[in-house]
């Protein structure tokens, strides 16, 4: 049966344009994976920009929240599901938005981009849940903001008349990553958990920390039991400094070193194999040479978390990196086709679509090789996972981006379903009798999920001293716009 099912898959990944070599009849299993970083939804460096105003960085992301509705993106991301069918997906941006009015305690939530994705999957026909065995589930928090009386207060009547009463109230956020297996997986999860980073991104020293870390599934397959990990490593950099991703990358490796069971790891690395980049050639804000990192010279693993994985002997499941075609980030903040400010880059580096930089990957190791892997996501505005946005802005972008690409003119806005593409991939896994114990965080430390924001209550005067420090730092940093 499921050597029929994986004909079938090849058949969908070769109309998607992926290249599918039929592996030789073997004792071996064959899997198929998808990462998908979800997008929190708004443009966190506009925010900061806004800043020490909070409320009006806390209404700016939540316009653009609403404008890249979630509920109308979902069943999109769910159309690539249904053609690729795989059978675990590595999550990123799982993110819920909740909020509450004034200083209430009675918190909803508006998002919850995991129970909505999840909820689209068993519409499209292929149901998925997350990866949960022994009261552990495979969803590890990343940072929080957390609803902040008077200070994230946010305008909305349409959504806060029904649940409050009000047109006011205050909202804030909960990253995530998480693993979802499909539906008839679920009882072949037999063990799943989360391990977090030390290493943070500290964008004001112990008032404003970025904490990561992954989250992990162990899977029986036919027989077999591969490890699955999800995560999203940190976009901040800071000129002259070691990128906070190549650090957790190194973490990352280290805490499944002990692994001897077929590994599979995914996730958006915030890293393209030919960073650091000179600052003149750089239309993401990768990170660039410095004092701490010289130019990439293929394989350098310094300030790269890419060549980090390959030199702790992962492989990187492809498509090829160093073909532009196969970037997977680029697209504007409001999803309406690519950023036009990076659009003349991508079509310089040669792709057609406004991606800049390749973030997302899907590396193997311990016996694990690649049959095919793909896109989805990647083309614009011709796609069965667009869908029709309606905000004045995205209608402008949508036609100023397909004047720029000399395509006939949208009478509509067309939007991605995230500003990530996915990575798809067909992997063939030996037959092994390993069970590995649970892994471990390596080096120890503390960690968590951390945002330690002035609680409420605190002199506002106070806030906002910290808030221009939390400006000043970030004037320092150059990477104006991070890839959440």
């Amino acid at each position: 049966m499921l050597r029929r099912t994986m004909h079938m898959l090849a058949a969908g990944l070769v109309m998607l344009g992926i290249v599918v070599t039929a592996p030789a009849a073997s004792a071996e299993t064959d899997v198929t994976v998808m990462t998908r970083n979800l997008y929190l939804g708004a443009d966190v460096s506009i925010a900061l920009d806004l800043l020490p105003d909070m409320p009006a960085a806390a209404q700016f992301m939540w316009d653009q929240v609403t404008a890249t509705d979630f509920t109308k993106r979902a069943p999109a991301l769910a159309t690539d599901v249904a053609g690729t069918h795989p059978h675990v997906i590595g999550i990123q941006e799982a993110t819920t938005w909740t909020c509450r009015s004034g200083l209430s305690s009675d918190t909803k939530t508006v998002y919850d981009f995991t129970q909505q994705f999840l909820d689209a999957t068993a519409q499209a026909g292929v149901p998925y849940v997350l990866a949960s065995a022994n009261g552990s589930t495979a969803s590890n928090p990343g940072y929080t903001i957390p609803p902040i009386p008077f200070l994230t207060r946010i305008h909305d009547p349409a959504t806060f008349q029904p649940l409050f009463g009000k047109d006011d109230a205050e909202c804030g956020f909960v990253i995530a990553d998480a693993l979802a297996v499909r539906a008839d997986l679920a009882d072949k999860v037999i063990a799943a958990g989360t391990i977090d980073y030390t290493a943070k991104a500290d964008v004001v020293p112990v008032l404003f920390t970025i904490a990561r870390g992954n989250a992990w599934a162990d899977v029986e397959i036919d027989g077999t039991a591969v490890r699955f990990v999800t995560t999203h490593l940190e976009s901040f950099w800071k000129p002259d400094q070691v990128p906070t991703s190549a650090t957790q990358a190194d973490e990352l490796a280290q805490q499944y070193s002990a692994t001897t069971m077929p590994l599979v790891v995914m996730g958006d690395f915030n890293s393209d194999p030919r960073d650091p980049r000179p600052a003149l050639d750089n239309p993401g804000d990768q990170p660039e040479i410095g004092a701490a990192c010289p130019p990439q010279s293929g394989t350098d693993p310094t300030c790269s978390a890419y060549w980090t994985m390959v030199q702790h002997g992962f492989s990187d499941a492809g498509p090829d990196p160093a073909e532009p075609a196969n970037f997977s980030w680029g697209a504007s903040a409001l999803l309406a086709g690519p950023d036009l400010t990076r659009l003349p880059e991508a079509l310089r580096m040669g792709n057609p679509y406004g991606f800049t930089d390749r973030l997302d990957y899907v590396f193997v190791r311990n016996g694990v090789t690649v049959n095919a892997a793909g896109l989805v996501g990647a083309t614009w505005p011709a796609a069965d996972d667009t869908w029709e946005c309606t905000t004045p802005e995205q209608v402008a972008n949508t036609k100023a981006t397909a004047k720029a690409m000399d395509l006939p003119e949208p009478q509509t806005g067309i939007c991605l379903p995230t500003d990530h593409a996915g990575v798809v991939a067909s992997l063939h896994i030996p037959t092994s009798t390993a069970r590995d114990a649970a892994p471990v965080r390596v080096p120890a430390g503390g960690g968590g999920s951390t945002v330690l924001w002035v609680i409420a209550g605190v002199l506002t005067v106070i806030w906002l001293g910290l808030v221009i420090g939390l400006v000043s730092a970030l004037r320092g940093r150059s990477s104006p716009r991070p890839q959440q």
